[in-house]
């Protein structure tokens, strides 16, 4: 997920942790608890991002592709890191370090939030299709939710509406209220969001700020937040699941011959009936590996494939599959020549450990699941250029996400 969100449900979560304590006997003591569980799960569901760092010890593409989400998004390597947070927390922060000295709350509270910081963000990262690897180095697989948009404005407004609305100043709520929904806007006009998915959103802020407004210091309003995003989640996932068989079946049913190993799904943000989706499949008697990316509306006869968020549509589809799905286009190769360039070419074969959808198209390698960002494809490795050069050093043992493809 993007920062914005980690950050805002960190200190939605934190807020609840905090409320869900007994208050401290000094209203100083109070506030200091307030803003260090606030900080500290906040601070927690944004600190394995700082592998970000350590990008630039690989050569692009392949310092962010395997550095980032790599060694501080596994479930060993986050005790260190809580550890160094906590640490840093106590020896910053005089009047903390105070108040956790004397209160058993505030010690309990701290951990909790630590806790959940970091499993959060983990949590969060599985989400969507860029994948995680949280059991690594017992297990290197990435794994994939394949449920929420990398940007969820969903977050933003459940758990973002609640925090405003306890500030303090009335004119600072209001200020931020008007910036939030400002935001919305903005993303509805350049379409990246429906104007169906706006009113929703509207409306949950709305409910939200009346809930918190008449019960400003009850937990109730972030309690709800939660409750609704965990559902958010759950029918997400619901929608993913069935839109990944629909995309089986009709694919499965245009080439029986070919093996599907992988359907990768992406979804719109705040509209779960629209899903990118890129498959990738095989046919080992023709020697032949083959990737199809396309759109997939869950309700086509109320909602159009084409009538889904247009900033996020690809050009044109060149087919329509069956009635809801839509294909933008496929990538076809030799699977011996696929194999025999892994086993031949060490900066591709690093390359393939992130690589879900693996394309390769005039002498260039691109995950197809980033075809259409705003940055253009970040996955993109130029084998020409990797011609003569020495192996890149230290990769990292994530299990290629192909290696059933690449193995004969």
């Amino acid at each position: 997920m993007d920062n914005i969100t980690h950050t805002v449900v960190g200190l939605g979560v934190g807020e609840l942790v905090q409320r869900s304590l007994p208050a401290e006997p000094d209203e100083a003591g109070q506030r200091t608890r307030h803003r260090l569980l606030l900080t500290a799960c906040a601070a927690a569901s944004n600190f394995p991002d700082l592998d970000l760092l350590l990008t630039k010890l690989l050569p692009d593409p392949l310092g962010y592709l395997l550095h980032h989400r790599g060694h501080t998004h596994t479930l060993l390597y986050e005790v260190p890191q809580a550890l160094l947070l906590v640490a840093l927390l106590w020896l910053l922060w005089p009047n903390a370090r105070a108040l956790l000295r004397r209160s058993h709350q505030a010690r309990a509270g701290l951990a909790a939030a630590v806790v959940l910081g970091f499993l959060l963000h983990i949590g969060m990262d599985f989400l969507n299709s860029y994948g995680v690897h949280p059991f690594y180095p017992f297990d290197g697989r990435w794994f994939y939710g394949d449920m929420i948009f990398i940007v969820e404005p969903v977050f933003w407004v459940a758990f973002g509406v609640p925090l405003i609305m306890a500030v303090g100043w009335p004119w600072l709520r209001w200020l931020l209220l008007a910036g939030l929904a400002g935001v919305l806007c903005y993303f509805t006009a350049r379409g990246f969001l429906g104007a169906v998915s706006l009113a929703g959103l509207l409306a949950l802020g709305a409910g939200l700020a009346v809930l918190k407004a008449a019960r400003r210091r009850s937990r109730r309003a972030m309690a709800l937040a939660l409750l609704l995003c965990a559902g958010f989640v759950a029918a997400q996932g619901v929608a993913s699941t069935v839109g990944r068989q629909r995309v089986l079946a009709a694919l499965q049913a245009a080439d029986p011959q070919s093996r599907i190993h992988d359907v990768a799904m992406t979804a719109f943000p705040a509209q779960p009936l629209c899903w990118v989706f890129v498959s990738i499949e095989a046919d080992a008697a023709a020697d032949r590996y083959r990737l199809r990316r396309g759109l997939i509306s869950l309700a086509p006869d109320w909602l159009p494939p084409q009538q889904c968020p247009s900033g996020l549509l690809d050009p044109p589809p060149h087919s329509a599959a069956v009635p809801g799905i839509d294909l933008y286009g496929q990538v076809s190769g030799s699977l011996a020549g696929l194999r025999a360039q892994n086993g031949g070419n060490c900066w591709l074969a690093a390359w393939l450990r992130f690589a879900r959808m693996p394309a390769i198209v005039d002498g260039v390698a691109t995950d197809m699941r980033f075809a259409t960002t705003p940055r253009g494809n970040f996955t993109a490795l130029d084998l020409a250029a990797t011609a003569g050069r020495a192996c890149p050093a230290d990769i990292p043992a994530w299990t290629p996400p192909r290696a059933g493809l690449l193995a004969p």
